[in-house]
């Protein structure tokens, strides 16, 4: 089989996944709506053991609805959501898209510089704010000022049990309360937003090609930009989720969203994937392996969207309490790579598939997948999705069709790719090409049944000497070395030229020879990859979701 044959994946395909999906109608409420009317009674959101139903969630989406309204809220606006994973997020998130309204999604953690950033690019006048982060937007100056600031306190979506054992005046109990929420004055309660009557039927909804979503890159490569995303291409990513397992029975399963709903990650697999399939949604406000598997114990997740980080957390800590992970049917696992170390022992202790898949903000965000079945491959990304487009050009030269296993730069095409950037139509053009192929920037090779490997990010190659060096590849081989935890590659630039630099954290630093570990790699890596330079630190910055931040580790290195 060769690449040049149209879509090779797609005999790949585990058994029941179709080649495409059905052309996306109607918006995103739409998913709520009808989960609500076919599943009034069963439970969609479960948060400290306090559960929403169905037609309980679409009333409360409603009232919201209609809160905003009354504050001003119109189609096409942007309205901010500064939340933690909550009940009070999955309702302002469709409270917003049902008034045809845009969310713009933000890492409540964020720094005041972060945030203000943001918001002047996207300038929404109306933000729905967990507690702690209002006065952040308070303090915003003049010309990014807020309308309406609707807080939110966590804890009135708790049991009324646990409220009370976050007022015990214990220390941890103070300090768990003090990380949940703070009090805030000069903004409307999120508890009033709700008291209204619920929005009229009448009341015009937004059309299928509507932007729905500006969803901010992590800014592993740049500043972060917004992806505009419509209601088609994020419905599109929510069937083609569907459409990879068809073994998940909707309206029977179990969905955990212990990754953060303001990622495009954790926002598709818990926030549309799981309402589309009438899940039960788990909601976690941070990822704690005590809480998780106290749920486990209760409701096992049918579905387990996470990052490797996660799943290793989640097998020490269940190991180590004596909780059993058995049930557990999917691991879909992305960001990073996933390695056998990770999966062979988690599909022991669940009996379910652990799979890597790959994706990106601008693409809603999900591209690819390995099958959920005994064909997955590891070290691969996998297939592209049903209705997904793909081939591998030559970075050199955009328009030049590598074949098969030759490395080149990654562009797709799909009913899921965004349709720009906000406010930046330069940058928009910069990564389609003219025959509307999006550029991921990243260098991949598809072998002869289809399947991807990532090989680097296109920007983050390192050019030595005159040759391509992929960080990846340097860092493959030094963390084979016993002495390294953690490593991350960059590229610095000395005299005109590229240097390999390492930066590691060793397992133990005050044994840690760093000429050692050169000498070490002299002997598995081409001269021209050897590091030339070892740096020593405590830690690496990673992103949101645990994925490190090669730029980030450059900056320090040349700040030095």
């Amino acid at each position: 089989m060769s690449i040049d044959t149209p879509r090779p994946w797609l005999a790949s395909y585990a058994p029941g996944v179709p080649h495409d999906i059905d052309e996306p109608t109607g918006s995103l409420y739409d998913l709520v709506e009808e989960s609500a009317r076919r599943f009034p009674k069963h439970v969609a959101l479960e948060f400290f053991k306090r559960t929403t139903t169905y037609a309980q969630l679409e009333e409360q989406i409603l009232r919201a609805a209609n809160g905003l309204r009354k504050l001003g809220v119109g189609a096409g606006d942007r309205v901010a959501i500064v939340l933690p994973n909550c009940p009070q997020h999955v309702v302002a998130f469709y409270a917003v898209l049902r008034l045809g309204a845009i969310v713009v999604e933000h890492n409540p953690l964020y720094t005041p510089r972060e945030l203000r950033h943001q918001f002047e690019d996207h300038g929404a006048k109306v933000a729905i704010a967990w507690d702690k982060s209002v006065a952040t937007l308070q303090d915003f100056p003049a010309d990014v000022s807020l309308d309406a600031i609707v807080s939110v306190d966590l804890t009135r979506a708790m049991p009324r049990s646990t409220r009370l054992a976050l007022a015990l005046p214990i220390a941890k109990a103070r300090e768990s309360r003090a990380k949940l929420t703070t009090s805030v004055h000069g903004t409307t309660t999120w508890d009033d937003l709700v008291s209204s009557r619920k929005l009229s039927k009448r009341h015009p909804r937004p059309a299928t090609g509507d932007v729905a979503l500006i969803q901010y890159t992590s800014g592993t490569t740049g500043v972060p930009k917004g992806a505009v995303l419509s209601h088609r291409n994020l419905l599109a990513n929510a069937a083609q989720s569907r459409a990879w397992v068809p073994q998940i029975v909707r309206g029977d399963n179990v969905v955990y969203a212990v990754l953060p709903m303001f990622h495009a990650y954790g926002l598709t697999l818990c926030l549309t994937f799981a309402m589309s399939m009438a899940s039960r949604l788990v909601l976690f406000p941070a990822f704690d392996p005590a809480l998780v598997l106290a749920a486990v114990k209760k409701h096992p997740p049918t579905f387990l969207p996470a990052v490797p980080p996660i799943y290793t957390r989640l097998q020490h800590a269940a190991d180590s309490a004596g909780v059993s992970l058995a049930g557990i049917e999917i691991g879909i696992s992305g960001a990073m790579p996933l390695s056998q170390d990770v999966v062979e022992p988690w599909e022991a202790r669940t009996g379910g598939y652990l799979v890597e898949g790959y994706g990106l903000s601008e693409c809603s965000p999900v591209l690819m997948a390995n099958p959920v079945s005994p064909a997955r491959r590891l070290g691969a990304i996998g297939l592209p999705l049903s209705s997904t487009e793909a081939r591998v050009v030559d970075p050199d030269d955009g328009t030049k069709v590598l074949g098969t296993d030759e490395p080149g730069e990654l562009q797709v095409r799909g009913p899921q790719v965004f349709r720009g950037y906000w406010g930046k139509a330069e940058a928009t053009d910069e990564v389609f090409t003219a025959d509307g192929w999006f550029r991921t920037g990243d260098v991949v090779a598809i072998d002869v049944d289809g399947y991807v490997r990532i090989v680097d990010r296109l920007k983050e190659l390192i050019i030595t000497g005159g040759f391509n060096v992929s960080p990846s590849e340097v860092e493959d081989a030094l963390l084979k070395h016993p002495s390294v935890r953690e490593v991350a590659v960059v590229g610095i630039t000395h005299a005109g030229n590229e240097q390999v630099v390492a930066v590691v954290v060793p397992k133990d630093p005050a044994t840690f020879d760093a000429e050692a570990l050169r000498a070490w790699s002299r002997e598995h890596l081409a001269a021209y990859k050897v590091p030339r330079r070892v740096v020593v630190v405590d830690d690496l910055p990673r992103s949101m979701i645990g994925k490190v931040l090669r730029r980030k580790v450059r900056d320090q290195i040349v700040g030095e």
